[in-house]
């Protein structure tokens, strides 16, 4: 089996993405200096570095790496080894311009970015592969060398390429796929609007077309491109892995619903040896550590629950959003602890010191154009020194009270063209659920829609508009069985191929709801619509109604106005030993609330009243120990209940009774057994 942790890293991983061409040779040793006085145990280097290690085709360069590499290991520090691949030099464009990507509407972009890529083309396969293979063969055994970090950010900015390489691509991944054109005609529903086709040759991408093109061809583009991607993955690791075995092998992710949505994490997750993530806090308005929160569980739900490594952050703000505030004071240690409380062996950023030049010259780094006498530098460092402090927590697993169901192919299912409602946002969706279950201090794993859920007393869908009849057997076995279920509005409705499950809505959902919807009736912008309960309370629902009909369940809330006044607005069906929710509008946060509230005490999940607003409390559980994280998001101090008296590690006190947690503050409390 592959390494799955960095080889030689003792502790946490602490530091980040450095870029050390970017500067003249002399600063290195300033460098590395700093970076002990920070407490960096592993830095990531070479991602950006392909023009430099092979200048031109075939001449390779590897003397500056060699000499970066062996001043790392006499300092102590780790090293995570890009393979370079992200970024083909301009020679290998002068030579190759077709390897350069073509939008849907037929143009091709040009070199000077990053990421201009087509996963398709046999040339920069080879390229890649011929500079992996040099890479492996130099490197294997260095001392330094701690990780292979494979390309950079795989999906972003360019996933899909509509080229003719791509084109002839795609028909061979159909073939393979489906065996037969007959069996695509089928899955594509091509007797609509006369598309059908009669051998493979005669299908394209989808590209441009007059009007809305078929939403099974562009549903199974999407697919196609994160698996081309994905080989493209396997071909470097398989390398890595042959030539340099005990090495593990990662690639960058970026599992926020915010930040990629062309990236099946479930597929990829099974094919790294340690899963990394980066995350950046998205500057608009919203509650920036709930997102946070949610993206580390997603990213830990990736890794199967085991540890996983935070790759990169930021110290402070970015430069590619419209707006870059920076981060108050002690945010950054906030926010890296936060990922560590959710899994992470520890917290990397981007990148070491800040870049002069290029387009990324304002995104923060550890060590700012301010240098040593600033507040960013002087928190890097005390951040550092917190990291070392919880050492013991490295291996241990975070505990989680409930799951949320997440699926990308339904996202990119649902996004296609032509659905009832533009206003209906699966990702919202998953935010407002999230945020109802994060308010609610319940600790959450993300799960595949078909995976084992008996682990869990309560499962929430906020969005699975593409759902197969294996995952709809799988939530009618898990409610059966005694399990909690909360479903939202338009889940359930097709199958793998965007074909309407045959029957009512929500076809696959129809028997473990007890329910049919006879007609969606989508709200107009700005619409809203009352519910009101048995005992003449009242919520306020948007976006979307539905005509309900209970066929089992038994109604909890009902429309009072609008063109669906009268029916269901909020279910409940009692299926063997457990319950299933609906709800069949959008809730706000307070109906969210009341409906979680229900739904916990049908999963007799205890309320935790005791915890202010804000409030983190997460537990990581191993061999050795348990760990309580307390997390202060607000600007008044709090107390947090202990079952157990304990160390807290970053002070070395005692912790009993109630913890006080300053405004701000994160306190870890190794728990006595």
């Amino acid at each position: 089996m592959p390494e799955t942790t960095p080889k030689g890293l003792t502790g946490l991983a602490f530091g980040g993405d450095y870029n050390p061409e970017q500067w003249p040779e002399n600063v290195w040793h300033e460098d590395v200096r700093l970076m002990r006085e920070a407490g960096v145990t592993m830095v990531s280097v070479g991602i950006f570095s392909w023009a430099l290690l092979e200048p031109a085709r075939g001449t390779h360069d590897f003397g500056w790496l060699d000499r970066l590499l062996d001043l790392l290991h006499e300092n102590g520090i780790r090293a995570d080894l890009g393979t370079p691949t992200v970024a083909p030099p301009a020679w290998f464009y002068r030579e190759h311009p077709e390897a350069l990507p073509v939008a849907a509407d037929g143009t091709r972009y040009e070199f000077g970015s990053r990421g201009a890529i087509c996963h398709s083309n046999s040339d920069y396969r080879a390229a890649a592969a011929s500079i992996t293979t040099a890479l492996a063969t130099r490197y294997a055994d260095h001392p330094a060398l701690a990780l292979w970090h494979v390309h950079n950010e795989y999906g972003v900015p360019v996933s899909a390429c509509y080229c003719a390489s791509c084109a002839a691509h795609f028909r061979c991944w159909l073939a393979r796929t489906y065996g037969t054109v007959d069996a695509v005609n089928e899955a594509w529903g091509t007797a609509f609007w006369g598309q059908r086709y009669a051998d493979f040759e005669q299908i394209n991408p989808p590209r441009v077309t007059p009007t809305v093109g078929n939403p099974a061809q562009a549903l199974d583009y999407k697919r196609f491109a994160d698996e081309t991607m994905r080989e493209n993955f396997v071909a470097e690791r398989d390398i890595l892995h042959r030539l340099a075995p005990g090495i593990p092998v990662t690639t960058n992710f970026m599992t926020a619903l915010s930040q990629c949505d062309s990236v099946d994490y479930w597929a990829w997750g099974r094919e790294v040896d340690l899963v990394t993530n980066d995350h950046y806090l998205i500057t608009d308005g919203r509650r920036t550590h709930v997102n946070l929160a949610m993206a580390a569980d997603l990213t830990r739900s990736v890794a199967g629950g085991a540890p996983w490594l935070l790759l990169e952050h930021s110290t402070s703000g970015v430069n590619w959003q419209p707006r870059n505030p920076a981060k108050s004071p002690g945010q950054m240690a906030r926010n890296s602890l936060a990922h560590m409380a959710r899994g992470s062996e520890g917290a990397m950023f981007f990148q070491w010191r800040q870049s002069r030049r290029g387009a990324e010259k304002f995104h923060s780094a550890m060590l700012p154009h301010a240098g040593t006498d600033s507040r960013v530098w002087r928190e890097v460092a005390e951040l550092g020194a917190s990291i070392e402090s919880l050492t013991s927590v490295k291996g241990s697993r975070t505990v989680a009270d409930a799951a949320v169901l997440w699926d990308w192919h339904s996202w990119w299912a649902q996004t296609l063209d032509w659905r009832p409602s533009e206003d209906h946002d699966p990702r919202e969706r998953a935010d407002a659920f999230y945020e109802a279950l994060y308010d609610r201090h319940l600790t959450v794993d993300f799960a595949h829609p078909e995976a084992d859920l008996s682990a869990y007393p309560l499962v929430v869908v906020p969005a699975l508009y593409l759902m197969t009849e294996a995952a709809g057997n799988n939530l009618r076995e898990y409610v059966g069985q005694g399990g909690t279920l909360v479903v939202s509005y338009f889940s359930g409705i097709v199958d793998e191929h965007d074909a309407v499950h045959e029957g009512a809505y929500p076809g696959a959902l129809r028997d473990v709801l007890g329910l049919t919807v006879e007609e969606f009736s989508p709200l107009l912008k700005d619409d809203r619509v009352r519910i009101t309960g048995p005992d003449g309370s009242e919520l306020t629902g948007d976006v979307w109604t539905e005509f309900v009909v209970p066929r089992g369940a038994e109604t909890v809330w009902t429309y009072a106005d609008g063109l669906t006044a009268g029916h269901p607005a909020v279910t409940r069906h009692r299926l063997g030993e457990g319950s299933a929710w609906y709800v069949s509008t959008r809730l706000g946060g307070q109906g969210l609330d009341a409906l979680i509230g229900w739904a916990s005490d049908d999963a007799r999940i205890a309320p935790r009243a005791d915890l202010p607003r804000d409030v983190e409390v997460v537990r990581r559980s191993g061999e050795s120990g348990t760990f309580l994280f307390a997390i202060n998001h607000t600007s008044s101090d709090a107390k947090v209940p202990l079952d157990a008296a304990g160390t807290e590690l970053l002070t070395g006190e005692r912790a009993t009774g109630r913890l006080v947690l300053p405004a701000g503050a994160v306190r870890v409390v190794r728990l006595n057994d």
